[in-house]
């Protein structure tokens, strides 16, 4: 499979072209020197494209890094400071960037939301939170209610992070909205719809204040901690169905 096939393959359940609006670069991002006819065997996946990670991935001898986080938004970038370094980590390497951004948070069932709401184990699961005219959260509920404690610690877990509780709402919670990374701002969009609780990455200064008038639990488990639940379910359909090797580079923010 080369690096064209593969990015197709992404592609077709990802479907990059229905977020338009998505001002990341999604798909790839940076080629290899033959991406029609060298051979992919090796699939890194990552939250982020940094220097960091693209070096990890090539000292352990991958021909790809897929990332949610990539290199390229909007704009045309100038190859220069940083940036630069970042850039030639990939192609000194040899390392072709993949990115999907709002596509993976928004995939059912191997999207950032969907992914941590079937680990939480939510059923019902519909879509919810609009950006851009664009659904990228879920909500669903559970069929027997618990605390906003019992909630927190069970995000901790799967997302490995100290995840903060807001309890501003009910003591029990049986519904609840997901939009992972940084969406704070989008609480008043989980109270509209009378949701128990929010789950989000970032939850800001100026959020506070909202949520706590709203009346509304919200719990905030880090913006990298929310989003290593895609590349992570990326990870797991490609060994099983493309029998390729893979690797996940974790290069925690606690942030």
């Amino acid at each position: 499979m080369t690096l064209n096939e593969f990015d197709a393959w992404l592609n077709a359940f990802l479907k990059k072209e229905d977020f338009s609006a998505d001002p990341s670069r999604n798909g790839i991002q940076i080629q290899n020197a033959a991406p029609a006819g060298k051979e992919v065997k090796t699939i890194a996946f990552a939250v982020d494209a940094c220097e960091a990670t693209a070096l990890a991935a090539a000292k352990a001898g991958a021909d790809v890094l897929v990332v949610h986080h990539g290199l390229f938004w909007g704009g045309c970038e100038t190859l220069t400071g940083n940036f630069y370094k970042r850039a030639a980590a990939f192609i000194k390497n040899d390392l072709a960037l993949i990115g999907y951004h709002i596509p993976l948070d928004a995939n059912n069932p191997y999207g950032n939301n969907y992914g941590l709401a079937a680990a939480l184990g939510l059923s019902e699961l519909e879509p919810f939170g609009f950006w851009h005219g664009m659904s990228i959260g879920v909500h669903g509920k559970f069929q027997t209610s618990v605390t906003p404690e019992e909630l927190t610690a069970s995000l901790s877990k799967i997302t490995k992070t100290n995840a903060r509780l807001f309890q501003f709402g009910k003591s029990q919670i049986q519904t609840v909205g997901i939009i992972s990374g940084g969406a704070g701002e989008d609480v008043d969009q989980a109270a509209a719809l009378g949701l128990d609780c929010y789950i989000t990455g970032e939850f800001m200064h100026q959020d506070f204040h909202p949520a706590e008038e709203l009346g509304i639990n919200v719990i905030a488990g880090g913006h990298y901690g929310t989003e290593t639940m895609g590349v992570s379910l990326l990870k797991e359909k490609v060994e099983k169905e493309l029998g390729l090797r893979t690797l996940f580079i974790d290069l925690p923010t606690d942030l």
